[in-house]
């Protein structure tokens, strides 16, 4: 295997890993457990975006272009709506 392939593997698996810990943090009811979970998952968004910046500065990982300002306008006034129905 290449090393770009293990690279987008590897934060493929990471991205899995995260969204797991999300699913698993919200549903966590033992404080002492959570904080831990919670831990484990900014260690790995840590290490994913060191892992993200050495994929892209070596063209094996091409990000979405950006939103433009409109976009981004739009999408930050839909859920600020939506927090305040919460």
């Amino acid at each position: 295997m290449q090393e770009k392939e293990m690279t987008n593997d590897i934060l493929s698996g990471v991205k899995s890993s995260l969204a797991t810990y999300a699913k698993t943090i919200a549903e966590c009811n033992n404080q002492q457990l959570r904080q831990t979970f919670q831990q484990m998952r900014d260690g790995d968004e840590k290490f994913q975006y060191e892992l993200y910046k050495a994929a892209h500065e070596r063209g094996y990982y091409t990000p979405a272009p950006a939103a433009d300002s409109t976009q981004t306008m739009q999408l930050k006034n839909q859920l600020s709506e939506g927090c305040r129905v919460l």
